[in-house]
């Protein structure tokens, strides 16, 4: 299995950047899976839900994050409802989403993705 993991996507130029070379690395590579974070790709801070299917429709089939996740009021709620897009594992449940999931790769294969973050230099 082919795996692509795409880091921090910040705000336009990285969507951009994304838009532009992800379905030919996907191509070349024959990867099955695609894994972006996404919690800086609106306007460099926070994730929209039109941001995140922006993402998905370039070929990433699930969107990681860390503590900018919740830094757009009007992307919260699709952070606690998507199934596609994880906030860390390891903070407290009562912030709602999900952390880690079993999602399935382009040939079928199961994948499981957990999100978690560290706390070095965090305040």
């Amino acid at each position: 299995m082919r795996v692509i993991f795409v880091g921090d996507v910040v705000g336009r130029p990285g969507r951009k950047a994304l838009k532009g070379l992800l379905p030919g690395l996907i191509k070349f590579y024959g990867a099955d899976f695609c894994i972006a974070n996404g919690e800086n790709a609106a306007g460099g801070k926070g994730i929209t839900q039109k941001v995140a299917e922006e993402m998905f429709s370039c070929g990433v089939d699930v969107l990681t994050s860390g503590n900018h996740v919740w830094d757009r009021k009007e992307g919260i709620s699709y952070v606690q409802s998507a199934s596609n897009l994880l906030r860390p594992a390891n903070y407290p449940p009562d912030v709602g989403g999900i952390g880690y999931g079993v999602f399935r790769s382009r040939s079928g294969v199961p994948v499981g993705v957990i999100n978690l973050q560290g706390r070095t230099f965090m305040p």
